[in-house]
């Protein structure tokens, strides 16, 4: 049985921090606790994703304010997301996750929502077509009107490192990138629209270059199971 806890990071206790680093440090070389620290700090929550009270997943995220084009817009940055291997089947982390958007969206009324996240794993970037219908890029949905918004977030995020012109974060050095055993897609993964697409935007994903995506948060462009799991995260915020 699953167990799916929130927290602000801020709220984080040692030990809940020492599990994630560890786990972390299970699935990713180049990089070492006080960059995973760092990068915590910089984020305003944490899913924890337990089974039979041990640490097996989470993900991070930052929601921030941007004013676009004249326009005040809520963006949601999604930071690592790690599931131990003997866990990939299982939806309660990326439910629970979809719950709290909901619950973001409802909060903000008609405030735009969007989000950005880069992805270094060709397990990340499923999840896009999975949660929304479109977005930036895809193989086959042209999305391109979210490029100019994408570049913005990126180019002030990560600066000189991001490259609007192949949608790429690379760093002089790597800033974590999963282990050899992880990394790969299987022959059959490739055969996929999604994995196919990815491995070509992101030639060299194994040494930790990003691919930075967007995404339109809104009823029109989730796919129908995921509207109606984040309803239900809406609805336990009104009925709060």
């Amino acid at each position: 049985m699953y167990n799916v806890i929130f927290r602000k990071i801020a709220a984080l206790s040692d030990t809940e921090s020492q599990a994630a680093i560890t786990l972390y440090l299970n699935y990713y070389d180049s990089s070492d606790e006080m960059t995973i620290l760092s990068d915590l700090k910089k984020k305003t929550e944490i899913l924890l994703l337990y089974h039979h009270n041990e640490l097996v997943g989470f993900t991070t995220f930052e929601l921030y304010e941007h004013l676009y084009k004249g326009v005040e817009i809520e963006v949601i940055y999604s930071g690592d997301t790690i599931v131990h291997h003997e866990h990939w089947g299982q939806q309660a982390l990326a439910y629970a996750w979809i719950r709290r958007i909901g619950q973001l969206k409802s909060a903000l009324k008609t405030k735009p929502l969007y989000w950005f996240l880069i992805v270094k794993g060709h397990r990340t970037y499923k999840y896009l077509p999975t949660f929304a219908k479109s977005f930036y890029p895809h193989w086959s949905v042209d999305r391109s009107d979210l490029k100019a918004l994408l570049d913005e977030l990126a180019g002030e995020k990560f600066g000189q490192y991001y490259n609007a012109q192949t949608g790429l974060i690379v760093f002089e050095s790597s800033k974590g990138h999963l282990k050899e055993a992880y990394v790969h897609p299987s022959e059959k993964e490739q055969l996929r629209d999604a994995v196919s697409f990815f491995l070509k935007r992101n030639p060299k994903y194994y040494r930790g270059d990003e691919l930075a995506c967007l995404c339109e948060v809104n009823d029109t462009n989730m796919r129908p199971l995921t509207k109606r799991i984040a309803r239900t995260g809406a609805q336990r915020l009104d009925d709060a």
